[in-house]
């Protein structure tokens, strides 16, 4: 194929891909169509008052001022003189009214897309959030849905507005005379001719300015974030982060400069054309005014008109640019909302507060996504209800994946999981969600209160209903301690709290909770001997007629277990019980040995 077909190719393709994305930014323009019909209605009502100033400067000094063979008329002047004085005071209270509604307009749409694209990354699977840099998600809220309001006031509204100016102007120059009006309009392709690589260009620089800021928002996040500045400051990395920053500083300059003068010079011509017009027009009009053919009111009001209808063609000639540059940012939006979740809610609720749970893992095979290396291989075992199943191997072997299958985090390639006779893909989400409490080795605590990081798991927990739980995970003391009890703020990420302290935090959220499955995930693996003891007991309370599987390498976790389920590099390689794995002396044998050593050293 020529090159220049592709060429072609290429151009139109992006045509089409720009006219789907119009159309659906026009889309959020609907739900507000009777806020726009009242802004288009003073948009016409303020281009037809801002000619009237003209028309009554041709007035005066053709009627009302003494010359052409008349004394003038000191009645008419007042008149015309208080009308040019009402005219302005009536369009600035019209033009109030516009950008009253012209904001709402705005402010709702961006209200639309936050909303929307918060819901559509809520439904993002938990693989779309290992893989997205949190700052780069912040910018697409603060960055690119906060330039929107420019888009809506100065694009769309202004287009409409800058047309409306053209056509009031040029209908009252030619009604006062057509040939100068067709003089005053030959230079105005010269406005329009280089906007498409202008706006190509800005589209460009528009984009790589925003991807900058995100990176920019990403770097901060990291920086300023409790576990990042910690590193920073106990490895004195100050000096290299400042060189760091002053990498991405430089690059955001340079693109947003490059951003700024883009252009510059079409808008230099623009600029030009607009001063030469009323020349051109002072000759050809005061040649007509010489031969008789028309008055010195009508020149001057012709040459007011012709500065009105300069700076909206200019504008709207400068519409593609900054359609080009809005593009760009919603592009961004809408390369979010579009990301398929890789998984989908059912159709089945199977959540039922009395019922008991009963697991099975069915032959399965997952691997995670954009990894060529099988996670797990095969995998067949079953939890009966009340049963206690524990999860050993080492590190790698498959342990916290079959955790994340069974929360349905992830759906696995081969094979199925179910719960009461359910598969896992058939249903509900939040049901799911309600039957399951999982504690995982790295608990997490809003900066909050304790009350609120509490009642998250259940909000309509009572005050007593919470302190059961506190007591069960022998946190009473460390509340009593507290400034302000419940009430007291546990910091970032919970750093009021020690380790051990946040980990019982999380294990009370799933006692105020109260699931039918529990997944203890390491989630006694930072807490001290006394601390494992008093949760051990609390544990064994919480896990009467409760189906639960556990991610231990603690003894004291895995000898309370129905069954130990061992793993190796994705499969299962024993099943049974302490006694009789230890017995065989294969894998968990010399595993139960190494730990033994350790524990007892």
């Amino acid at each position: 194929m020529h090159w220049w077909r592709s060429e072609w190719t290429d151009t139109k393709l992006d045509t089409y891909i720009e006219r789907d994305l119009i159309k659906r930014i026009f889309s959020y323009f609907l739900p507000y169509w009777r806020h726009s019909i009242v802004v288009f209605a003073a948009i016409g009502a303020g281009a037809v008052l801002g000619v009237i100033p003209s028309i009554l400067t041709q007035k005066i000094i053709d009627t009302a001022l003494p010359g052409q063979g008349h004394k003038g008329d000191l009645h008419l002047l007042i008149v015309f003189v208080g009308l040019m004085i009402a005219a302005p005071i009536a369009a600035g209270f019209i033009s109030l009214l516009q950008s009253y509604f012209n904001n709402m307009i705005s402010q709702g749409i961006m209200y639309d897309l936050r909303k929307e694209l918060f819901e559509r990354l809520l439904e993002q699977s938990f693989n779309f959030f290992t893989n997205t840099r949190i700052g780069d998600i912040i910018s697409r809220f603060d960055n690119d849905i906060g330039g929107i309001q420019t888009v809506v006031s100065d694009t769309i509204f202004n287009f409409v507005s800058n047309l409306m100016i053209v056509a009031t102007t040029l209908a009252v120059m030619v009604g006062y005379s057509w040939p100068l009006t067709c003089i005053a309009v030959i230079v105005v392709p010269a406005f329009v001719y280089p906007t498409r690589k202008v706006g190509q260009a800005m589209f460009r620089a528009r984009r790589d300015t925003q991807s900058k800021l995100a990176e920019m928002s990403v770097y901060l996040q990291e920086i300023f974030g409790i576990s990042g500045i910690l590193l920073v400051k106990t490895f004195v990395r100050k000096n290299f982060e400042e060189l760091r920053f002053k990498s991405i500083n430089a690059e955001l300059k340079r693109l947003q400069l490059r951003q700024t003068m883009i252009g510059r010079w079409f808008f230099m011509l623009l600029n030009i054309l607009g001063s030469a017009g009323p020349a051109i027009i002072w000759l050809a009009g005061g040649y007509m005014v010489i031969k008789g053919e028309i008055s010195i009111g009508t020149i001057v009001a012709f040459i007011a008109l012709l500065t009105r209808l300069y700076g909206p063609v200019g504008q709207i000639a400068n519409l593609h640019v900054n359609i080009k540059g809005s593009l760009a940012l919603f592009q961004r939006i809408f390369t979010y909302m579009d990301e398929p979740p890789l998984v989908k809610d059912g159709h089945k609720d199977i959540y039922s507060p009395d019922s008991p749970c009963y697991v099975e893992f069915c032959d399965v095979s997952f691997k995670y996504p954009a990894s060529r290396k099988w996670a797990l291989r095969h995998v067949s075992f079953e939890i009966r209800p009340g049963q206690m199943v524990a999860l050993v191997g080492p590190t790698g072997a498959g342990k916290t994946t079959i955790a994340y299958l069974l929360c349905r985090l992830y759906d696995p390639q081969e094979g199925k999981i179910l719960i009461n006779q359910v598969d896992l893909r058939d249903a509900t989400l939040e049901s799911i969600g309600k039957m399951i409490g999982f504690v995982n080795q790295d608990p997490f605590l809003f900066h909050a209160t304790v009350r609120e990081n509490l009642l998250y798991a259940n909000p309509q927990a009572t005050e007593d209903e919470m302190l059961e739980a506190l007591e069960a995970a022998n946190l009473i003391d460390v509340i009593d301690a507290l400034p302000k009890g419940l009430d007291t703020l546990v910091g970032e990420r919970g750093y009021r709290f020690s380790g051990g302290e946040k980990q019982r935090f999380a294990i009370a959220r799933v006692f105020l909770k109260k699931p039918q499955l529990i997944i203890l995930d390491e989630a006694t693996s930072h807490l001290d001997t006394e601390s494992e003891r008093l949760i051990q007991a609390a544990l064994n309370r919480l896990l009467i007629d409760r189906t639960s599987l556990v991610i231990a390498h603690r003894l004291s976790t895995i000898l309370m277990a129905d069954k130990i389920v061992v793993l190796d590099k994705g499969r299962i390689v024993e099943e049974g019980t302490h006694a009789s794995l230890l017995q065989s002396g294969k894998l968990y044998a010399s595993l139960y040995m190494k730990q033994f050593q350790l524990e007892s050293a």
